[in-house]
């Protein structure tokens, strides 16, 4: 209550008791009570009608686009939504080739990613209906997992090695 503790409160009360009286005290009372309603009242008022005009100002409209502008995961999101954009660049130009092998990629990933989630589902659903032994794997998902398992390794180079002397 604004850093006024209760025995604050109660030596207040005894003060105004001695120098208002106790006949006028409870109308002195209503007195403040309604001159802290009105004050309230205004203050309430002034808030709204600074709301208003902001609003009528579109500040509303500012703020969000200075919000959205400054969260770093959407502007993560669009510089990598953007470099992938094959049709952001010029026909023909060496970009605009690295930017459609960047699309192609993603593309397969999000397949990749969809088709395991799929796999997941199906197994877990296969779990709940009461099924103990796990699916086993398709041919290509082993072939896939061998492969994957033994990374490429570059070519040697052919050129002779010159021993550090």
């Amino acid at each position: 209550m604004g850093g006024i503790g209760g025995m604050e409160l109660l030596i207040i009360g005894l003060v105004a008791l001695i120098v208002v009286g106790p006949k006028d005290l409870p109308g002195m009372f209503r007195t403040m009570g309604q001159f802290t309603g009105k004050a309230r009242r205004m203050a309430r008022e002034f808030s709204n009608a600074m709301e208003a005009a902001a609003d009528d100002a579109g500040v509303s409209d500012v703020t969000k686009t200075l919000k959205a502008a400054t969260n770093p995961k959407k502007m993560g999101l669009d510089a990598v939504k953007k470099a992938i954009d094959p049709s952001d660049y010029p026909e023909g130009s060496e970009t605009q080739k690295l930017a459609q092998e960047r699309a192609d990629a993603a593309k397969k990933i999000h397949e990749a990613t969809a088709k395991k989630e799929a796999e997941k589902r199906a197994a877990a659903a296969a779990a709940e209906a009461g099924d103990a032994e796990p699916s086993p794997k398709p041919a290509a998902t082993k072939a896939a997992d061998a492969t994957a398992a033994e990374p490429e390794l570059p070519p040697e180079d052919p050129s002779p090695k010159k021993a550090a002397s």
